[in-house]
């Protein structure tokens, strides 16, 4: 066991994953960080983004995560995020209209309303939705950016 670390990735609804696996590598506040087995204990936010590990196999893996934190402990990497997705449960479909609906709505801003807080929070609402359907389609390698 010690080649392994375990992996458990949760939401408020569900677990989303939970096995062993050779190394996590999850899209940290900071940047991205990588986690194997016997790695220092350290708690850590996270970005919207893909979180990649390495399956007992050998097969990388890819999980759309929104935000959350991440606890590494020696044997151990737990995610507590928002929400997340494993690439067979992300609906490509879905996360195009999503990602055409935050470009209209970005393309369609004006600068001269800015300074207004409906506006401001609009277009925070927008790059969010943006960010999160452009890495619901990284995980399912439908786009490149």
């Amino acid at each position: 066991m010690a080649n392994y670390i375990k992996l458990e990735i949760v939401t408020p609804e569900k677990a989303v994953v939970s096995e062993d696996v050779q190394i996590v590598m999850a899209p940290g506040i900071c940047g991205e960080f990588g986690v194997l087995p016997g790695h220092t204990t350290f708690l850590t936010t996270l970005n919207i983004g893909v979180l990649k590990y390495i399956d007992k196999n050998g097969v990388e893996r890819k999980v759309f995560i929104n935000g959350g934190f991440a606890e590494a402990l020696p044997d151990k990497v737990t995610i507590l995020a928002e929400s997340s997705e494993r690439r067979r449960d992300i609906d490509v479909n879905r996360a195009k209209r999503a990602l055409e609906r935050a470009e209209r709505r970005l393309s369609g801003s004006s600068t001269a309303a800015s300074g207004h807080d409906k506006h401001d929070l609009d277009l925070i609402r927008a790059r969010a939705a943006m960010a999160r359907a452009m890495h619901r389609l990284r995980v399912v390698e439908s786009i490149n950016h």
